[in-house]
């Protein structure tokens, strides 16, 4: 693959596709940094980065959200003459859309966007949060790492400058937006490193003369599409900015040797593996009296 951008650092692109945003392989993302560490490794990151997969269904709905609320990404094609995708030519349908770049919904599909993107636009945090006009979306941001020389990149859903400081807010849609149930994602997705990469870049870039704030806006994908709207702990914070300088090393090192290690690495002998500490814990003191 191609660099899908000049990189010159560090650098600044509104209106690049989101497309040649991804396919750019001479800088890393957040989600690569996150690939790269356990319980991914370099070797899965290197393949997947070059054998990008199809459009996946899943992302459909959140892409379609973000479509609607920040008025920028991929177009929507509604697929009204189908309710479903059992028929061929229904399926000729999405993957048309598919192959142009835009993201098929059928009529359902399209009715709970548009439910979701007004609960948004309704609710007291977030509504003015993405209020059309007082943000950029979808800003392309490429800067080098001070440590590694690593080329980064980020792409903030939507940047608002206020007197004092600049807010990226991340709109995220969630099965269930309840706090329990971020914080398991926030685990689950690494989402604490997006957020220092993000500050860090927007930062690096003089997008935030005042410092900048990251925000999360987590919708639910069901009815009534309840939001949630919080911001990262400092220290769950300065732990994702740790994971990230970590990866930072793993990828520049890769990069530097062309060696791509799997989950083992280099070894001589056969590692021992057991269960996870806390379920060997808890049956240690149930039968190893």
């Amino acid at each position: 693959m191609t660099a899908a951008v000049e990189v010159e650092a560090p650098q600044i692109i509104d209106g690049l596709s989101a497309e040649d945003y991804h396919a750019d392989c001479t800088s890393i993302s957040s989600s690569g940094l996150r690939a790269l560490l356990n319980p991914g490794c370099p070797a899965q990151f290197k393949y997947d980065r070059d054998h990008p997969q199809a459009p996946k269904r899943e992302f459909d709905m959140g892409n379609a959200v973000h479509a609607e609320v920040l008025g920028e990404g991929h177009a929507i094609v509604e697929i009204t003459e189908f309710t479903d995708y059992k028929k061929a030519d229904a399926r000729a349908l999405r993957d048309e859309a598919y192959a142009a770049g835009k993201v098929p919904l059928l009529p359902k599909e399209k009715a709970q966007v548009d439910a979701m993107a007004k609960a948004v636009r309704e609710h007291p945090l977030a509504g003015p949060l993405f209020a059309p006009g007082s943000g950029i979306a979808e800003r392309s941001i490429y800067w080098n790492d001070s440590a590694t020389g690593v080329r980064c990149r980020v792409r903030p859903d939507w940047l608002k400058q206020l007197p004092g400081t600049t807010l990226c807010v991340d709109l995220k849609t969630i099965k269930d937006a309840a706090p329990d149930t971020i914080s398991r994602a926030i685990r689950d997705h690494n989402y604490h490193q997006q957020d220092p990469l993000y500050i860090d870049g927007i930062e690096a870039a003089g997008l935030a003369p005042d410092g900048c704030r990251f925000i999360f806006a987590f919708v639910s994908k069901i009815p009534p599409y309840l939001i949630t709207v919080r911001e990262l702990t400092d220290q769950d914070r300065d732990i994702g900015r740790a994971r990230n300088e970590r990866a930072l090393r793993i990828y520049a090192e890769c990069e530097s040797t062309g060696n791509w290690p799997d989950w083992t690495g280099a070894v001589t002998e056969i590692p021992q593996i057991g269960m996870p500490t806390w379920d060997t814990l808890r049956q240690a003191e149930e039968f190893l009296k």
